[in-house]
């Protein structure tokens, strides 16, 4: 049996990395062989890709590039890891996939949603993960604990509009698919954990 692809979204500061760690533990306590990714990255072309696009380059680097650059490393990804290992039965937990380009460059860059779903089906055929959580943060409440972590990349440097643009195209993409879920990380982390215990333990069943 394929196994499932499950990831964990949201803006900086929503708290991803103790996320993915609590939907980890759920999915092994569960028995399941687990595979971690991050995008960009993953591969060694992939993780290449990522120090390109977080690199804070002098000259300016353009929507355009910056949106074909998350779609290669998301290709080399999903063709030499994500779907190798859930034909074998394992199950992937992905730290940001798709979702991100078509909120940060859809939302936030403001490229055109036709063109976004072009290059979406030329480079991922389709594919979309089992079940998303997204983390939703108010944009200056990430962007301060970010900044809490240290110096910010080039991404998270754009902008508080930037950032506001983000999080409303991840709202409307939640409100228009029934596999992404809302976790509002607003929260205590006890909160927080406890919602995402609860929808994974959901799906587990």
């Amino acid at each position: 049996m394929p196994g499932k692809f499950i990831v964990i979204e949201g803006l900086e500061g929503a708290g991803k990395s103790s996320a993915v760690a609590l939907v980890r533990d759920c999915i092994e306590g569960a028995g399941h062989e687990l595979v971690c990714t991050r995008e960009p990255g993953g591969t060694p072309m992939a993780e290449a890709i990522r120090e390109c696009v977080k690199h804070p380059w002098q000259e300016q680097v353009t929507t355009e590039a910056e949106l074909l650059l998350m779609y290669a490393a998301r290709v080399q990804l999903l063709e030499n890891v994500i779907r190798p290992a859930l034909a074998k039965g394992q199950w992937v937990l992905g730290d940001r996939h798709d979702l991100s380009s078509r909120a940060y460059q859809g939302g936030g860059r403001q490229v055109d949603d036709s063109l976004m779903e072009s290059l979406r089906q030329i480079s991922l055929k389709g594919f979309t993960p089992d079940l998303t959580l997204y983390l939703d943060v108010d944009p200056q409440i990430g962007l301060e604990r970010a900044r809490g972590r240290g110096e910010l990349d080039r991404i998270e440097q754009s902008g508080l509009a930037f950032f506001q643009r983000t999080r409303d195209k991840y709202l409307q993409l939640a409100a228009e698919d029934d596999r992404i879920r809302v976790i509002d990380a607003m929260q205590s982390l006890e909160l927080v954990h406890k919602q995402i215990r609860a929808t994974v333990d959901g799906f587990l069943q």
